[in-house]
């Protein structure tokens, strides 16, 4: 989802419905028009109404109970050989609420092993960055990724069911790659989460990465 267009588009609309409220309250004709079957609603009936989609509720809340710092440690599989052993990595990630509680925001820091010049795995400096929200108007969890390993953003929609968040998404790691993928985020009690990361190849979905998450307290 691209924000700052959808908040271009919202501050338009509500400076255009700021503007219009003076005619509109001296148009009674036109107000009683509006409250008829079948009648489109008026500006002051639309900004209402965004107004209300605007506000954080209960999705908001459930998202925010992952504020806090955790520590991970990761398992990735590299190889497209499944018996292969895999990579492992570990960090911590740091959460907070933004936007008045809309948003959480998580920043990963860590380590990455990573082919070197001379191929070797080498552990490289890895950061990270999510950006999880509930979109009140698609009625879907929605989420972005950015890391120092790429220049593109992963966007991904999603849903919460059974404790555990499901979303789908796309990316492009090379030109003419796009990946779909899908990730599980389980919450196992208050303190600790499992995140699993699968990608489809050639058809099939293959787990690519999983990752265990402890709660600093």
């Amino acid at each position: 989802m691209n924000y700052s267009k959808s908040l271009r588009w919202l501050t338009s609309v509500l400076f255009s419905a700021a503007i219009a409220l003076p005619s509109l309250a001296q148009d009674k004709d036109k107000d009683k028009q509006a409250g008829k079957p079948g009648a489109k609603p008026s500006e002051s009936e639309m900004m209402e109404k965004m107004m209300e989609l605007s506000k954080p509720g209960e999705n908001h809340r459930l998202l925010a109970r992952g504020v806090g710092t955790w520590t991970y440690t990761a398992k990735m599989w590299m190889n497209p050989d499944p018996k292969a052993a895999p990579a492992e990595a570990h960090g911590q990630s740091v959460a907070r609420v933004a936007m008045d509680g809309r948003f959480l925001i998580s920043d990963y820091t860590g380590k990455m092993p990573m082919p070197g010049p001379d191929g070797k795995m080498t552990e490289m400096d890895f950061k990270g960055m999510s950006v999880e929200g509930y979109d009140n108007v698609q009625k879907k969890f929605v989420a972005t990724w950015i890391d120092n390993m790429g220049t593109g953003v992963m966007n991904l929609e999603g849903l919460y069911r059974d404790s555990s968040f499901t979303f789908h998404g796309e990316y492009e790691p090379m030109p003419g790659m796009k990946t779909k993928v899908r990730e599980i985020i389980k919450v196992v009690d208050q303190n600790h989460r499992t995140f699993e990361f699968f990608e489809y190849r050639d058809g099939n979905e293959v787990k690519t990465m999983e990752i265990q998450f402890t709660r600093k307290t």
